[in-house]
C-alpha cells in the first residue's frame, strides 16, 4: 500500500474492490448454479470444483476488504483524537505557563501585603498604647475625677470585673491583682476543701480539658450526665453532687450564663451545708463563688453577707492570719469599694497586706498586688499621694536600680523636673536611659499593672513628662517580651 494515500483514496479503494468482488461473487454464484442444472455429468464434475474455490476465494477477499475498510475507520477516527489531544496538550501547557506566572505576581502580592500588614499592626499596637495611656491628659487632678468610666485609669477602676481577682478556690498565689480564674483552674476550685472522689476525678479531668479549650458544648453534657449519675446513684444530699454541680457553675461562668451559675452554687452551698456542716472549708469555698458571681452582676450588696460569711469560718478554722484569710478579705475589700465604703476597703487591705508581708514576705506577688489595690482605691477617694507612695514601694522592690542607684520612677520624676512647668510633653532637659532591669522573682503581669497605674496617677497630677517616661518604658518591656516569645521558647525580657 503507497504510504502517500490519504486515508479517504485507501477507503474509496477499498469499498471499489468490495463492489468488484461482490459482482464477481454474483457471477460465480450464477455459473455454479447453471453447472448444477447441466445435463452432462463430466462437464459437471469437472466445472464444480473451479468454480467452489473461486467462490471462496471471492468471499475471502470481501472478508478481507471489510477489515480494510474497519481499519481504515479506525486510523482515521486515531488521527483525529490525535490531533485533539495535541491541541489539548498545547492549551494546556499554554494555561499552565500563564498560572505559574501569575502564581509568581501573586506570591510576591502576598509577601508585601503581609510585610505592610506586621508594620501596620505594628503601628496600631503603639498607637493603641499611646492612646489608653494618654487619654487623661484633658482631665483636671479632681479627687476620683473619671475613676468609673469604662476606659477610665487601670488604677482607678477595680470594677466588678476585677472582683474575681483574688477567688479564695484558685491555686495558691493567685493572689488578688489578676483577673476571673478561668475553668482551668477548676481543680482546686471544686475542692474547696472537700477532695473530689476518685469516681469523679477522671469526668473532671475531661471537663477540665475540654472547658480549658472552650469545647463548652462537650464539657456541659459530660457535667449534666455526671450529675444525673450521681443523684440517681447517690441521692440528691451528697457531697459528690455539690461538687459536680461547683464543677458546672464555673464551666457556666467562663461562658458567661452568670445566672445558671449562681442558682448552681446556691445548690451546691445547700447541699454542703447540710451534709458537711455549716463551717466547713467548703462550704466557706462555695460562700466565695457564689459572692464572686454575685459582684460580676454588680450585687455587690448581697454578695458582701456571703463574703464575710466565707471569712468568719475560715478565720474560724484557719486562724486569722492565714494567707487563705488575706485572699477572702482582698474579695471582701473589693466588694466594698464598689458599694462606696473606702473606711471598710482600707481596714480590709491593711489587714490583708500585713498578713501576706507576716506570712510570705514583703517580696511575695500577692504583698505587689494587694498594695495595688489598696492604692486604687486611695486614687478613688482621690488621695493620690498615699496612693504613688504605695506604687512607688512595688516599683523599688520589683526593679534592680541603674548604676546611680536610681529606680524608675526617680528616673521618671528626673524627666519631669527638666520639663517646662504645665507642658503636657517632656521638653528641655536631658534624657535619662531607661536601663533599669527587672529584679530577680518580680511577677512581671504585676509589675508592668503598676508601672501603667503609674503612669495613670503621673497624668492625674499633671505630670506628663513623668508619666510618658513610664509608659514608654512600659511599651519598650512589652515590645521586648513579645520578641523574646517569638524568637525563644523560654527567653526573658523585662517583664519575663
Amino acid at each position: 500500500m503507497p504510504p502517500g494515500l490519504l486515508h479517504e483514496e485507501i477507503l474509496t479503494g477499498v469499498q471499489a474492490v468490495k463492489q468488484s468482488l461482490a459482482s464477481l461473487k454474483l457471477d460465480q454464484q450464477e455459473k455454479l448454479r447453471q453447472a448444477a442444472e447441466a445435463d452432462h455429468q463430466q462437464q459437471q464434475q469437472q466445472q464444480s470444483p473451479c468454480l467452489r474455490q473461486a467462490l471462496e476465494r471471492i468471499e475471502q477477499g470481501l472478508d478481507e476488504a471489510e477489515i480494510l475498510a474497519a481499519l481504515a475507520q479506525y486510523l482515521q477516527y486515531s488521527e483525529s483524537e490525535k490531533q485533539k489531544l495535541k491541541s489539548q496538550v498545547r492549551r494546556l501547557m499554554e494555561e499552565n505557563c500563564w498560572l505559574r506566572e501569575e502564581l509568581a505576581e501573586t506570591q510576591k502580592r502576598v509577601q508585601l501585603s503581609e510585610e505592610a500588614r506586621v508594620q501596620l499592626e505594628e503601628e496600631k499596637q503603639q498607637l493603641q498604647f499611646m492612646q489608653e495611656m494618654r487619654k487623661f491628659d484633658a482631665e483636671q487632678a479632681q479627687p476620683g475625677g473619671g475613676a468609673d468610666r469604662s476606659g477610665g485609669s487601670p488604677a482607678a477602676t477595680p470594677t466588678s470585673y476585677s472582683l474575681g481577682a483574688a477567688v479564695d478556690e484558685s491555686a495558691a498565689g493567685n493572689g488578688s491583682g489578676g483577673g476571673m480564674t478561668h475553668t482551668a483552674s477548676i481543680p482546686s476550685m471544686a475542692l474547696g476543701g472537700y477532695e473530689i472522689p476518685a469516681r469523679l476525678r477522671t469526668l473532671h479531668t475531661l471537663v477540665i480539658q475540654y472547658a480549658g479549650e472552650g469545647r463548652y458544648e462537650v464539657a456541659v453534657p459530660l457535667c449534666r450526665q455526671a450529675l444525673d449519675d450521681l443523684q440517681r446513684t447517690s441521692g440528691r444530699d451528697h457531697p459528690d453532687v455539690a461538687t459536680m454541680l461547683n464543677i458546672l457553675a464555673l464551666v457556666h461562668r467562663d461562658q458567661g450564663k452568670l445566672r445558671e451559675a449562681a442558682n448552681l452554687l446556691n445548690e451546691a452551698l445547700e447541699i454542703r451545708e447540710r451534709t458537711l456542716g455549716m463551717e466547713h472549708p467548703a462550704v466557706a469555698a462555695t460562700l466565695n463563688n457564689l459572692a464572686v458571681l454575685y459582684g460580676k452582676r454588680n450585687k455587690y450588696a448581697e454578695a458582701e453577707p456571703l463574703c464575710k460569711r466565707a471569712l468568719v469560718i475560715r478565720e474560724k478554722i484557719l486562724g486569722s492570719d492565714h494567707p487563705d484569710v488575706a485572699k477572702q478579705l482582698n474579695n471582701l475589700a473589693l466588694l466594698c469599694q464598689n458599694q462606696g465604703k473606702y473606711g471598710e476597703v482600707e481596714s480590709y487591705y491593711r489587714r490583708a497586706l500585713e498578713i501576706y508581708e507576716t506570712k510570705l514576705g514583703e517580696g511575695d506577688v500577692n504583698v505587689a498586688k494587694t498594695k495595688n489595690n489598696l492604692a486604687s482605691a486611695f486614687v478613688k477617694q482621690g488621695k493620690y499621694d498615699s496612693a504613688a507612695q504605695l506604687y512607688k514601694d512595688v516599683l523599688t522592690r520589683a526593679y534592680l536600680p541603674d548604676e546611680n542607684g536610681r529606680t524608675i520612677w526617680q528616673l521618671a520624676e528626673e524627666r519631669e523636673s527638666g520639663a517646662p512647668v504645665g507642658a503636657k510633653r517632656s521638653g528641655g532637659g536631658a534624657r535619662q536611659p531607661l536601663d533599669c532591669s527587672l529584679a530577680p522573682g518580680a511577677d512581671a503581669q504585676t509589675v508592668a499593672t503598676t508601672v501603667r497605674n503609674m503612669a495613670a496617677l503621673y497624668r492625674r497630677q499633671g505630670r506628663y513628662a513623668a508619666a510618658e517616661t513610664m509608659e514608654e518604658f512600659l511599651y519598650r518591656g512589652l515590645q521586648h517580651s513579645q520578641q523574646q516569645l517569638l524568637w525563644t521558647s523560654g527567653g526573658s525580657g523585662m517583664f519575663k
